[in-house]
């Protein structure tokens, strides 16, 4: 929630950048930005813990447009890096931070895998002041020197906690380490815990800890339901029946292969649905997230990439089709419903025989679901979508 009691331009930010705020309706910080973002302003490292969605971006986003301010940027030279562990959460934080960067005649650029290489290149060519990137394609473009961090001032971790989750830490640490040791760190995770620890110590500086909503994903603010389904066949059409009551409903399936297959099956049943996992390229992993969250399609059909880090709102209704591997995957799966304040529904269905393994990563989760078995769990759909 807002601090109406306080405005941007009290934080100490230039007067530019609170125009350029203004003229996108925002006037007045989450409590997380009114306290960081002046200590950022003044060079202290920060170190943020929350989930996504809470007002993250613009807390370290602001500090670096203004800190750039002074100063010309060279091609292949950034002056601010921020790494994020997905394309769409790096797509994300540009699309959010551009219109203000722009405000100070400042370019941001986002680089990622899953896009040619040669797109990125000739895109440094010019002059970036801001680049938003995966660490795979940040250190594909150190390795063939088509870009530098010597001229890095500051540098922000989104979603460190994902990052270590993902396997990229040995990644983080090797790009960090091309980063001059006098450069501000900004870094931000849901939880400070393990990994996300050894990167505070090694590479930040007396930072200033904040908390930016809830350590972790408020699982007691959702309705869980557990339902046991007999084979394949009967799983298939209870999707089908689950993807018919949708309003918006993110599915989540193990493999590439599973979402695209349950996709096809819910757009023959007439469900308007969209899949999306790592293998399709980035343009059409942008026009399923575009058309779900336009409400084009009601339903998004993914693997676990789609937990990691993507900010959505509205998301009703979260259905494991496969049950996740273990407790914090179906934590992150979960938290795609009952964002910023609003209630969701989270079902998990699983094979019978299995219901017992199913039962116990729910309460490691910390999770207490009620058990419908398939009749009950569509009649409770629809009795929520006849109140939406």
């Amino acid at each position: 929630m807002a601090d109406t009691s306080t405005t941007f331009a009290d934080l100490g930010l230039p007067l530019e950048l609170v125009r350029a705020l203004r003229q996108e309706g925002i006037e007045h910080p989450f409590p997380i930005q009114a306290k960081a973002i002046p200590q950022a302003l003044g060079g202290q490292d920060i170190l943020g813990r929350g989930p996504t969605g809470s007002g993250k971006t613009f807390t370290f986003g602001l500090p670096i447009i203004a800190s750039l301010m002074q100063g010309a940027s060279k091609p292949k030279a950034p002056r601010a890096l921020i790494l994020a562990p997905t394309r769409e959460l790096a797509a994300q934080i540009r699309a959010r931070l551009e219109p203000i960067a722009a405000s100070a005649g400042q370019r941001v650029l986002e680089v990622v895998g899953g896009v040619k290489i040669s797109h990125n290149i000739r895109a440094l060519a010019r002059p970036v002041d801001i680049l938003v990137a995966t660490p795979g394609r940040a250190q594909d473009l150190l390795d063939q020197k088509e870009i530098s961090f010597a001229d890095v001032q500051i540098v922000a971790l989104d979603e460190a906690d994902q990052m270590a989750d993902m396997g990229f830490l040995p990644q983080v640490k090797k790009l960090l380490n091309r980063v001059p040791r006098t450069a501000q760190h900004l870094l931000f995770s849901a939880t400070l815990d393990g990994d996300v620890q050894i990167l505070v110590d090694k590479y930040m500086n007396n930072p200033v800890t904040h908390s930016t909503g809830e350590a972790q994903v408020r699982v007691d603010s959702m309705d869980h339901y557990l339902t046991p389904v007999a084979d394949g066949p009967s799983r298939n059409q209870l999707v089908v029946a689950i993807g018919k009551q949708s309003t918006k409903t993110i599915m989540f399936v193990r493999t590439k292969h599973g979402a695209d297959r349950f996709a096809k099956k819910l757009v023959k049943a007439g469900v308007r649905a969209v899949a999306l996992h790592g293998n399709k390229g980035q343009n059409s992993r942008t026009a399923a997230i575009d058309s779900f969250t336009s409400g084009d399609t009601s339903v998004l059909v993914a693997t676990d990439i789609a937990a990691r880090g993507i900010d959505i709102s509205g998301v009703d209704l979260v259905v494991h089709v496969d049950v996740p591997a273990e407790h914090k995957a179906y934590v992150h799966r979960a938290g795609r419903t009952a964002r910023a304040g609003t209630s969701g529904t989270v079902v998990t269905l699983c094979f019978a025989d299995a219901i017992d393994d199913a039962r116990a990563l729910l309460k490691k989760a910390g999770v207490t679901a009620t058990e419908l078995n398939t009749n009950a769990l569509i009649d409770m759909l629809k009795i929520q979508k006849g109140r939406a």
